[in-house]
């Protein structure tokens, strides 16, 4: 405003120097002249001063808005690369969530159902123990009849024994070897096969009524309820494959097969002692991992994740889990060992008729080969079939394991075990110790029922340590495993 109003002041002496040059040189009065030219310029002047501040104040404005905006534009560039970049972390951090999620359970499942695990697992021992005991007794055979609720019952009165006696007395073993066997004997071996079959039974309701009832409830992840159907099924096919076994030692060809002798089929006694390994195995090592996933939720095993997941133990575990693979093939043999009376041949140890190893011709005699066998692939019969062979294997399979896990153990020696893990080492070898005793007595003594029943329990126990110590070695997740299902 002060520099239009210095404007028109100039502009007004410019005017009135022109006006007094013109009057001078013509006769028109000068106040008239400069009276009408001041108006004009002042009404042009003050109205083109008034547009052009306008104009000023215009193009300020606009120049402050498009300022403005491109303030605003700058600001909003910066939000959206740093909303990007915080989207890119949280996205590399979703990863590494949904990374550690997977690699832990589904779920925690509370203690409860380990321990449910841990009492199927200790009945299967039990089971076990006694299947041996039955073995042993030669009374596996002597209830001839399979019958899942009517066979509950046990013969109560007189007449019901004599029925059931003379069943047996059908039957090859009666007939061969039991000839003029007694109601009182006959009692005695009636009994061990029917607490047998009761406790097969007993595992089957222990299993499926607390299954259904955590079903239901929810109270099973989907690892454990996948466990646990194929547990299940174990246990179904175990039943079916006792009795499919008892069949083979009921058959009717023995009386005509020369020097048979009745007993059930060293193939379907091996079957029938690994799926009752299998399925402790399964229910031990199942619990076991309730258990410990549910600690680590807690936090319990923060202090020792460091030294279990140490990469210097990745041979030592794999040595941990051959062992298992070692101790379970050696119980296997010993089936054939038991089903085929194997241990009553070369009752002697270390030698076998006074050599390490017995002959040749001993060990792969022709007479075990079948009618149409190939000559070369019929011989590999007596690994099954020969009791020389089947005790040598046995032998060989037992030292073995025995010399693998005391090298486990001076191995260990050296390693930054933990605590629970070297205690797993320690155990483990003196179990080993045990069994190897165990079965050298058995042996020597022509297997007496009370050392093959405590050999039999052994080498289960010995499979306990070694699993325990496979689990001990565990790789432990860093990430606490949540939720806990209630």
């Amino acid at each position: 405003m002060v520099c239009t109003n210095a404007f028109s002041a100039l502009l007004t002496r410019t005017l009135v120097r022109a006006t007094a040059h013109s009057s001078s040189a013509h006769t028109l009065p000068t106040r008239t002249i400069s009276t009408i030219n001041l108006n004009n310029v002042f009404r042009a002047t003050s109205s083109r001063s008034v547009m052009g501040a306008s104009l000023t104040r215009i193009a300020a404005q606009h120049q402050n808005v498009r300022s403005t905006a491109l303030m605003v534009k700058a600001r909003f560039q910066s939000t959206i690369a740093a909303s990007s970049a915080s989207n890119s972390v949280a996205a590399a951090s979703a990863s590494a969530a949904s990374t550690a999620v997977k690699a832990a359970p589904d779920m925690v499942v509370k203690p409860v159902v380990g321990y449910w695990m841990f009492t199927i697992s200790a009945m299967t021992f039990g089971i076990v123990v006694l299947g041996g005991l039955t073995r042993l007794t030669e009374s596996g055979l002597s209830i001839v009849e399979w019958n899942l609720i009517k066979g509950m019952k046990p013969p109560r009165s007189q007449a019901e024994w004599e029925e059931e006696f003379e069943k047996y007395k059908q039957f090859p073993e009666y007939k061969l070897l039991n000839h003029g066997m007694s109601l009182e004997e006959f009692k005695r071996i009636f009994y061990y096969e029917w607490s047998h079959r009761m406790l097969g039974r007993a595992i089957g309701a222990a299993f499926i009524l607390p299954g259904i009832f955590f079903a239901a409830r929810g109270m099973l992840s989907k690892s454990i309820a996948r466990r646990s159907l194929i547990i299940g099924g174990l246990i179904g096919f175990q039943g079916a494959l006792g009795w499919y076994m008892v069949k083979s030692g009921l058959d009717e060809q023995l009386m005509s097969t020369p020097g048979a002798t009745p007993r059930v089929s060293q193939y379907r006694l091996a079957a029938h002692l690994g799926s009752a390994f299998l399925i402790y195995a399964g229910t031990f090592m199942t619990g076991l991992k309730i258990l410990t996933d549910y600690k680590i939720s807690k936090g319990a095993y923060e202090s020792l994740a460091a030294a279990i997941n140490n990469p210097i133990l990745k041979r030592f575990k794999g040595a941990a889990h051959g062992i298992v693979a070692l101790v379970f093939m050696t119980a296997l043999s010993g089936a054939f060992v038991a089903g085929l009376d194997a241990g009553l041949v070369y009752n002697e140890f270390p030698l076998m008729g006074g050599r390490l190893m017995p002959p040749v011709n001993e060990l792969f005699d022709s007479h075990y080969l079948h009618k149409n066998d190939h000559p070369t692939l019929g011989l590999w019969r007596n690994m099954f079939d020969n009791q020389v062979t089947v005790q040598f294997n046995h032998r060989v399979l037992a030292t073995s394991t025995f010399t693998a896990i005391s090298a486990l153990f001076l191995y260990s020696r050296n390693l930054p075990l933990p605590l629970h893990a070297r205690l797993g080492v320690n155990i483990l070898l003196g179990v080993a110790c045990g069994q190897v005793g165990l079965g050298i007595a058995t042996l020597l003594y022509m297997v007496p029922v009370s050392l093959g029943t405590a050999h039999q329990a052994g080498s289960l126990t010995l499979l306990t340590a070694a699993m325990y110590l496979m689990h001990s070695l565990k790789k432990v997740p860093l990430a606490k495993k949540i939720p806990l299902k209630v």
